[in-house]
């Protein structure tokens, strides 16, 4: 690998023990193989989870924008919703 920093990384034991089992089993060439492979799928979730969050802020100023909050009746809203479905042949 040609451009890598090394880095010191405390675990617990549990944790130790696995990734020494991973190497042990053959299933990885290295620790740092282990490691590196937890960075992939960890950096994968967090790119999802950074988008989920700018999602949910435009969901929050696009509310915030439609102006100011109005009572519901929320039995009337499920009847409502109840009434569709069985127009559009959907049932119960």
């Amino acid at each position: 690998m040609a451009n890598v920093e090394k880095i010191s990384v405390s675990v617990t034991p549990q944790h130790a023990d696995l990734l020494r089992d991973a190497v042990g089993s053959g299933a990885y060439a290295s620790a740092s193989e282990v490691i590196r492979e937890a960075m992939r799928d960890w950096s994968a979730k967090w790119q999802q989870r950074s988008g989920d969050i700018e999602k949910l802020r435009g969901m929050w100023a696009e509310g915030k924008a439609s102006g100011a909050a109005t009572p519901v009746d929320f039995d009337e809203a499920l009847e409502a919703r109840q009434e569709l479905k069985t127009a559009r042949g959907h049932g119960g």
